[in-house]
C-alpha cells in the first residue's frame, strides 16, 4: 500500500472550509479536479456507503470509517462502479482521509491517501490539480453559479 499526503492552508475556519469540501453543491464544484460533473449519493454518517460518481454512472463506492464534524472526515474504500453496478475491489486499506486543522493562519488542509501501487501516479497527478484549483479559487474569491463564495 503506497501512502500519499497533500497539505494546504487555507485562510477560513474549519467550519468554512468544512463546509465547502462536504456541501452537495460545493462538492460538485471542488471535485471538478477528478471529473467534470463529479457528485456523491448517500450519507456521510459513519458506518454508511458513499458512492462517488462521475456523470456517466462510473465511480466508486466507499464505508464512512470517521465523520467528526469539522475535523475529519475519512473513507475506506471498497470498489468501483461500472455503468451503476457495484464491482468489489480487494484493495486492502484503500483509505482517504480529510483533516482539518485550525492555527492563526485559519485552517490547514490535509489529506491522507493509502493506495494500492497502481493508482499512485494517477492520485499524485489528480491531488495536485485539487490544491491548485484550491489555490486559483481562494486568490480569485471564487463564487459559485448561485452566488456562494468557495470560502
Amino acid at each position: 500500500m503506497e501512502k500519499l499526503s497533500f497539505e494546504i492552508q487555507i485562510s477560513a475556519p474549519p467550519e468554512k472550509v468544512w463546509s465547502v469540501l462536504w456541501d452537495e453543491i460545493s462538492y460538485r464544484q471542488w471535485t471538478t479536479a477528478f471529473t467534470e460533473g463529479s457528485f456523491y449519493q448517500g450519507t456521510l454518517e459513519e458506518g454508511s456507503l458513499i458512492k462517488f460518481f462521475d456523470p456517466n454512472n462510473n465511480g466508486m463506492y466507499s464505508r464512512v470509517v470517521k465523520n467528526i464534524a469539522n475535523t475529519e472526515m475519512k473513507f475506506l474504500h471498497l470498489g468501483e462502479i461500472y455503468d451503476g453496478i457495484e464491482v468489489p475491489q480487494q484493495w486492502g486499506e484503500a483509505t482517504e482521509a480529510y483533516i482539518l486543522e485550525e492555527n492563526e493562519e485559519g485552517t490547514q488542509l490535509m489529506i491522507r491517501i493509502q493506495t494500492p501501487e497502481e493508482f499512485k501516479e494517477f492520485l499524485k497527478r489528480i491531488f495536485q490539480k485539487l490544491l491548485e484549483l484550491s489555490k486559483i479559487c481562494l486568490k480569485i474569491n471564487f463564487k459559485f453559479k448561485d452566488g456562494h463564495k468557495l470560502l
